[in-house]
This record gives C-alpha cells, structure tokens and sequence, in this order.
C-alpha cells in the first residue's frame, strides 16, 4: 500500500542551508585549551620537579581540543616528562594525583605514547601503565578506552 503524499510538511524544509556556499568551516583555532607550557615544562624538568611538570602537562592537556598538531605536541611533551621521570618515582608522581580525572588523562597519554613507541619508551609506558593500574584500577581503563575526547 502505498502512503499518504497529501501532505506538505517536507515542503518547510529549507533546503537552501545545505548549499556549499553557506557552509561554514568551524575554527580550527580553538579558543580552548592550547596544551602545557613547554618551556614551563622543561623549567620544571631542568631543576628537578618532575611531579609538578606531570601535574602540569595532566591539567593543561587539550582533550576539547580538534587541531591535532596541538595534541601531537602535547603528546611530544607529556612522553619527555613521563620518560624523565624513573621508577622508583613514578609512585610519589602518580600519588600527587588525586583526581581521578588527571589518572584518566595520564592513563591516555600511556595508549597514546603505546600507539607511537620511541626508542626504549615501550618499557617504561609499561611501568606507567603498572602504576597507574594499581591506583586507578579498572575503570581507568574502560573510561580511556571509551572517551571520544582523545589525549
């Protein structure tokens, strides 16, 4: 059976909306976050305070963020801060993160660094991951693995 066409709803459609020439790009620009600081971070680095420059690279990271070069650079900046940072610190670091939402985060800049493995950075990711695992547990994980705001 076939039906109705009697009616004219479909004719309020305003089909000019759709033309190329009115389409509008959204702002790369982001006026959002733009990542860590890097020469703040490597000031951190350079005297010692490996804790606050995670804790800084955690809380400046631009998860809202669509330019992936900026994520790509904060990626970049967050693996030298975790890779400078040794085992037997990594608990004091990871225990200065009280909110989960930071362990989550550090918990995505570990799969993302897992995605674009460096020399020698595999095996450390792994003793983040250990770390991070034991304090976060495994809603971490499933919170990572299912967010669609990638680190």
């Amino acid at each position: 059976m076939a039906k109705n066409t009697s009616s004219s709803t479909f004719r309020k459609i305003d089909v000019d909306q759709y033309n190329e020439d009115n389409f509008i790009l959204e702002d790369e620009s982001d006026s959002g976050k733009k990542g860590p600081d890097e020469n703040e971070i490597s000031g951190l680095l350079s005297v010692g305070k490996y804790n606050e420059a995670l804790l800084n690279v955690l809380q400046n990271a631009p998860l809202d963020c669509k330019n992936q070069q900026i994520k790509d650079h904060a990626l970049n900046i967050a693996l030298k801060v975790l890779l400078s940072i040794k085992y037997s610190q990594m608990d004091s670091a990871i225990n200065t993160l009280e909110q989960h939402n930071l362990l989550d985060v550090l918990m995505k800049y570990i799969y993302r660094g897992f995605e674009k493995p460096s020399e020698g950075s595999s095996g450390h990711l792994l003793q983040w991951h250990e770390k991070t695992f034991a304090k976060s547990g495994v809603g971490s994980i499933v919170r990572v693995l299912t967010d669609t705001n990638r680190a």
